[in-house]
C-alpha cells in the first residue's frame, strides 16, 4: 500500500491510503458477512481510509440510513482496529423522515444539525472521534457563517479531526474557507466530488443531481485545487459504477457524448500494454496524478476489492499518461 497525507495542520493531519474504501452499501445491499469480509482484507493489504455517510443507503428501505455507520461500528468493535484506519462520514443530506429524500427533506447544515447529527454518527459509530466529517450537501437555508462555526466548533472541541465538503459550487467552498479563515478556526481541506477518467458533459444535470451537476469535478473545481495545494480530492464513484468493464452496465446519461469514445480507446491501449483492468488504469491515472487525487471505490466483494488493489501498485509511463490525458 502507499499512503499520502490529508489536511494541514499538524495538530489534524492524517496519513491515508492512497485507495479510499467506500461502505456506501454496507449493511444494506452488502449482507455483514461480506462486508466484514471486504474490511478485514483492506485492513490487511494496508488500507486505512474508509467513507460512510449518515444517510447510507436510506434509499434502499425508504428509512433515513445509517445500516452503513452502524455495520461500520460492529466491525471496528469486533476487530480492534480503530486506531489503525482513519473513518470518514457526512452529515446534510440525511432526511428527516422516512420515505423522503435529500432533495425534498435533507437534514440541512444549521449548527443544531451539525451538533446532534456528529453525535448520532459517533454513536453508531461506536467512536468518540470523527476523523473527518464532510458537509455532504448544500444547504441554502442556513447562513454559511453559521455552518462554518459549528463545524470549526467540533474541531476545537476534539470531536472531529478534519473537516472536508462534497457537492458543493466551488464558490461556496471558497466562501466557507475565507469565512473560516477570518474566525479562527478549522475549514474544509478534503473535497469529495464525482471524478473518473472519462467526462461528463456540463450542460447534462447528473442523476444525483437533477438541478446541475454540482458532483461533478470540473474544470473549474481541477484549477481550483491546483491553486490550492493543501486540499485533497477524494473522487467517489471512480469505476462509474462498474460501467468501465460490465456490459450490464450502461454509462450514465451525462457520460455519453462525442468525446467519450477517443478517451475509451486510449484507455483500452493502456490497459492492454500494461496487462491491466480498465478499471486498475482508471486507478492508478488517479492515485499518480499531478495534483492529490484519493479514488473513493465500493466493492461488493473480495475479488472485486483485489482487482482495485493492485491498481496501487500500477505504474504508468509518462507516456502512457500524457496519451491518457490527452484524448478528447
Amino acid at each position: 500500500m502507499k499512503y499520502r497525507t490529508i489536511g494541514t495542520d499538524p495538530a489534524t493531519r492524517r496519513e491515508v491510503s492512497v485507495l479510499a474504501l467506500g461502505a456506501m452499501l454496507f449493511g444494506s445491499v452488502t449482507d455483514e458477512s461480506t462486508a466484514f469480509a471486504v474490511l478485514d482484507r483492506y485492513v490487511e493489504a494496508g488500507g486505512t481510509f474508509i467513507d460512510t455517510s449518515n444517510n447510507y443507503a436510506f434509499w434502499i428501505d425508504g428509512g433515513q440510513g445509517g445500516q452503513s455507520e452502524e455495520l461500520l461500528g460492529r466491525w471496528l468493535r469486533s476487530r480492534g482496529v480503530r486506531e489503525e484506519v482513519v473513518i470518514a462520514t457526512k452529515l446534510g443530506a440525511r432526511p428527516l423522515a422516512p420515505g423522503t429524500g435529500y432533495v425534498d427533506n435533507p437534514e440541512g447544515l444549521s449548527a443544531k444539525v451539525i451538533r446532534e447529527s456528529a453525535e448520532r454518527s459517533m454513536e453508531r459509530l461506536g467512536v468518540d472521534t470523527i476523523d473527518l466529517l464532510y458537509a455532504h450537501i448544500e444547504d441554502h437555508a442556513t447562513p454559511a457563517a453559521e455552518t462554518v462555526g459549528a463545524f470549526g466548533e467540533l474541531v476545537a472541541q476534539g470531536t472531529v479531526g478534519l473537516l472536508g465538503v462534497s457537492n458543493h459550487a466551488i464558490w461556496r467552498v471558497e466562501r466557507a474557507r475565507a469565512l473560516a479563515s477570518a474566525a479562527g478556526v478549522a475549514g474544509y481541506e478534503v473535497l469529495q466530488y464525482q471524478h473518473s477518467y472519462l467526462r461528463p458533459r456540463a450542460d447534462v444535470p447528473s442523476a444525483l443531481f437533477p438541478d446541475g451537476s454540482l458532483g461533478h469535478a470540473g474544470a473549474e473545481l481541477l484549477g481550483y485545487l491546483r491553486a490550492e495545494p493543501g486540499l485533497t480530492l477524494v473522487a467517489y464513484t471512480p469505476l462509474l459504477s462498474g460501467a468501465y468493464v460490465r456490459q450490464d452496465k450502461e454509462l450514465p446519461p451525462d457520460y455519453v457524448h462525442p468525446g467519450t469514445p477517443a478517451r475509451l480507446e486510449v484507455l483500452r491501449e493502456v490497459a492492454r500494454e500494461c496487462g491491466a483492468t480498465l478499471n486498475q488504469v482508471v486507478l492508478a491515472w488517479q492515485i499518480g496524478g499531478a495534483f492529490p487525487v484519493i479514488p473513493l471505490a465500493g466493492v461488493s466483494s473480495v475479488a472485486q476489492l483485489e482487482e482495485n488493489l493492485a491498481a496501487v501498485d500500477l505504474e504508468l509511463t509518462g507516456d502512457q499518461r500524457a496519451r491518457l490525458d490527452s484524448a478528447v
